[in-house]
């Protein structure tokens, strides 16, 4: 792992942290790092400001992307290889439960009032609702093929899922469960099949979202009111996940093939600084 100045661009350190380090997050109250360890089946944490070793939670077998409850005490992480998502107290370190959720589970969320977990399977093509508080599945939804990521607006009326193979994003009322808006990412210079959507960041104002498309080599801007595509940003090769800065006006995308990250001016919309950071860079997390 690679640790970033924000504001300057320069690389500060490198830390060990386990094999094969996939999803990364950073805690509620910001004094901790999350990383998914996938080869190790665990996920670490670290603390935030040394970078120490501070926890270790065994998810079962190929974690790859978690999230954590708003309080902090639970998480909840895709396990790949076992088609499930496993339920961890994060005080304890006890697994709470293991909830089958299809064939290779990907992007998981929560959502902001705490009551839903959202799991997509890439090879079920479906979105799993699972109830905080039962820990059951509770509605699966269609989705387009391979869907990797899911994300609440931060007001939790929307859920955004990127489908890889699907090219496409599709917009979910989250009362109803249901579709609102699905919306197709087109290139004219990009085979429509090096388009595979992956992350997803919305601003906390539901104004602007965007969506990593990775072989593209592009993210996309989405007007969140509108919900329409209004432009597509070229940025380093294969990219895969996007961070926001604190104050939200700069975009950061790990991009997995150019070995680098991206700083995108969100007042203009074009990168900034292209800063290398080591080989194949998967995930982002910003602290304060």
């Amino acid at each position: 792992m690679v640790e970033v100045d924000g504001t300057t661009g320069a690389v500060r350190r490198t830390v060990q942290v386990g094999n094969r380090p996939r999803g990364i997050l950073a805690g509620p109250n910001g004094n901790r790092l999350f990383v998914a360890s996938s080869r190790d089946n665990a996920i670490v944490a670290l603390d935030a400001g040394t970078l120490e070793p501070a926890g270790l939670w065994l998810v079962d077998k190929d974690p790859k992307t978690f999230a954590i409850d708003p309080t902090g005490h639970r998480l909840f992480a895709s396990n790949d290889d076992d088609n499930q998502m496993t339920v961890v107290d994060l005080d304890s370190r006890q697994v709470l439960k293991r909830v089958a959720i299809g064939k290779e589970p990907e992007g998981v969320s929560v959502s902001p009032d705490g009551h839903w977990i959202i799991s997509t399977s890439e090879a079920d093509n479906i979105a799993i609702w699972i109830d905080t508080e039962s820990l059951e599945a509770v509605e699966r939804t269609p989705v387009d093929p391979r869907p990797r990521y899911s994300r609440f607006t931060d007001d939790g009326e929307q859920l955004w899922i990127s489908s890889h193979d699907g090219q496409s994003l599709t917009i979910f009322d989250t009362a109803t469960k249901r579709p609102v808006k699905k919306l197709k990412f087109k290139i004219p210079e990009v085979a429509g099949s090096e388009i595979g959507a992956v992350g997803i960041r919305i601003d906390r104002d539901r104004r602007y979202g965007y969506v990593a498309l990775g072989r593209a080599d592009r993210v996309a801007v989405i007007d969140a009111r509108k919900l329409e595509v209004i432009r597509y940003i070229p940025v380093g090769r294969r990219v895969w996940n996007l961070e926001f800065s604190p104050d939200q006006k700069r975009l950061y995308t790990a991009n997995g093939l150019s070995n680098d990250l991206s700083v995108i001016d969100l007042s203009t919309f074009a990168v900034m600084k292209t800063i290398p950071v080591g080989n194949r860079p998967w995930g982002i997390a910003v602290l304060p």
